[in-house]
């Protein structure tokens, strides 16, 4: 059973009629909102006696400003937008056109260049960018539709009902404002409006918390894999000229990690001597006392990139978490009243490392549904789950299905993995077997009892990161450089379902793992005298960076993450 923050009780909402109400404003948001209105315009230009309205068309977005909260490494395969807006390369804001790639193996002091590029990992033609610009862009692009979008304004329920059952999506309850620490109405208090949508369309991003409600009230993974996850984390740094050049592209796997962890770095040159640098962490480790903010710590002191960014200055700060589970963890994407697209339904390409095209092609062919809904006036299952055909038809599959067990095969350590992978690829994605197993991410987390009390090999991995204050960072100077900021005086957006089994099991099982894989120090265990254990779990909200990854690795599944208040979050400008 899913607990979610407790909602107000006896309060009025007012009711406001809508055509389709589309959550979340990243790349698969406004791709979808731009393709339903240019499809409604043609509609109305060849069928001008029936017209269609972009009025009661809505696209929620939680974060203050289009953008504020959109994290990516980020590289742009232009393949989708070139559908979307023939020509976007001529006004979008592309960095720089990738010219080379490399990729090196890392030892600790050492590395080792691939003499190929691997196919999954050549990306000339493919663009650097800044994912917080890009969507600015192409919301403004959707703003001058005339479609509206409510910036500050989170989906906090789904509506249902209407068909006698309870099992239609029917709309969006947006976040009431104004209530204080203990779920009290403050002076300035407002409340959520109820959108009664005919279309709801959900693109929250990695781990969206109306998707979770969704998928849990209708148990849509029953037949999935469990989705797979990573946790990336990324600076942005000023370098001095020459040392990266815009475009250039740098992958690395190895060091720090060892064997039994997945995941690698990237480095993308950018315009004017900024460097986008990070390292995604598969968050299906095994050891709790892991802390992946430090992976990027001790990764950046290896002489290799230690040297492309001596002299330089680390000027942003960010997490976000990924979905890694590839075609087999999709739950099914539309039913009666709704549609899942982007990063929320798990579009996304670990072999590749990209997601963003991925997400804006989910969203245009979200859209045509959709528009096919409204021309019939019919939102149904039958007519919505057109999606799930036309994504199975498209170019999305033929992507996914080629790297459809990729991070399956990297279930028991990083050597099995390269195994299955070159397996993978002569065989279009099949391996051993046409459908690899997995487990959740969080199953493969080990009790300290089954680890070595000095971490072993893993050592260097383990606890939190000191930092020099110039190379390296400590986990509060990387959150200063995130720009988040908080209502103070709001119910905590994370959501503990039972406290004393982080007081009494999680710190002697586990050691209070949520310390370690949060990157913004949102989880404290202080000192409590009244405790068994002699502490106490803590929150720090005010520092969330919105990643998710609590929700998604906590050993014991008891933290449900929820939108905070009106707009609070990370500031990722020039993300």
């Amino acid at each position: 059973m899913l607990i979610f923050r407790k909602p107000l009780e006896n309060v009025e909402r007012p009711q406001m009629p809508a055509d389709v109400v589309i959550v979340g404003g990243g790349p698969a948001g406004m791709a979808c909102a731009l393709r339903l209105s240019q499809l409604i315009d043609q509609h109305n230009v060849a069928q001008p006696d029936a017209p269609l309205s972009k009025e009661n068309i809505y696209v929620l977005e939680k974060a203050r400003e289009v953008g504020q909260h959109c994290l990516s490494g980020a590289l742009l395969d232009p393949r989708s937008m070139r559908e979307l807006l023939p020509g976007f390369e001529k006004e979008a804001p592309l960095d720089a056109e990738v010219t080379k790639e490399s990729v090196y193996f890392l030892t600790e002091k050492g590395k080792l260049k691939f003499p190929v590029t691997p196919p999954p990992l050549r990306d000339h033609g493919n663009y650097v960018i800044s994912i917080n610009r890009f969507v600015k862009w192409l919301g403004s692009k959707v703003e001058e539709t005339g479609i509206t979008v409510f910036t500050g304004f989170a989906g906090s329920e789904l509506l249902y009902g209407l068909d006698g059952d309870g099992n239609r999506v029917t709309g969006v309850r947006t976040d009431d404002k104004g209530v204080d620490k203990e779920n009290q109405q403050k002076s300035n208090f407002e409340p959520g409006y109820d959108l009664q949508a005919k279309v709801v369309i959900l693109a929250e991003g990695t781990r969206g918390s109306l998707t979770k409600q969704l998928i849990s009230k209708f148990d849509l993974t029953r037949n999935s894999n469990p989705q797979t996850w990573g946790q990336g984390v990324k600076e942005l740094w000023e370098v001095p000229s020459g040392r990266v050049a815009p475009g250039e592209v740098i992958y690395t796997m190895g060091w720090p990690l060892t064997s039994k962890e997945y995941g690698g770095a990237w480095i993308y040159g950018s315009k004017d001597n900024v460097v986008s640098l990070g390292f995604v962490t598969g968050l299906d480790y095994p050891d709790p006392r892991l802390d992946p903010q430090k992976v990027l710590q001790d990764f950046k002191q290896h002489p290799f990139v230690a040297k492309l960014l001596e002299g330089g200055k680390m000027i942003r700060y960010g997490a976000k978490s990924l979905p890694y589970g590839g075609w087999w963890a999709l739950p099914p994407l539309a039913g009666d009243g709704w549609m899942i697209v982007g990063d929320s339904a798990g579009f996304l390409n670990s072999a590749r490392l990209k997601g963003i095209h991925l997400a804006i092609k989910s969203g245009m062919l979200a859209a045509e549904t959709a528009f096919e809904a409204l021309k019939k006036d019919d939102s149904s299952a039958a007519t919505l789950g057109a999606f799930q055909k036309n994504v199975e038809a498209s170019w999305i599959k033929d992507e996914l299905w080629k790297v459809r067990n990729m991070h399956q095969g990297f279930e028991h350590g990083f050597y099995a993995g390269m195994f299955h992978t070159g397996l993978q690829m002569f065989t279009g994605g099949r391996g051993l077997h046409n459908r690899y197993p997995s487990k959740a991410g969080y199953e493969h987390m080990k009790k300290l009892a089954e680890l070595p009390p000095d971490g072993g090999g893993e050592a260097h991995l383990l606890g939190p990161a000191k930092g020099d204050g110039k190379l390296t960072f400590d986990k509060l100077t990387d959150l200063y450089h995130s720009g988040t900021k908080h209502e103070e005086d709001q119910p905590a957006h994370l959501v503990i379902r039972d406290t004393d089994i982080c007081n009494t099991r999680c710190v002697k099982e586990f050691g209070s793992p949520c310390q370690n894989f949060c990157p913004a120090n949102v989880y404290e265990m202080v000192e409590d005298t009244t405790q068994l254990n002699g502490k106490r779990i803590s929150l720090n909200p005010s520092n969330c960076v919105h990643c998710k990854t609590c929700d998604i690795i906590d050993p014991y599944q008891i933290i449900t993450w929820v939108p905070p208040e009106g707009g609070g979050g990370p500031n990722y400008d020039g993300m």
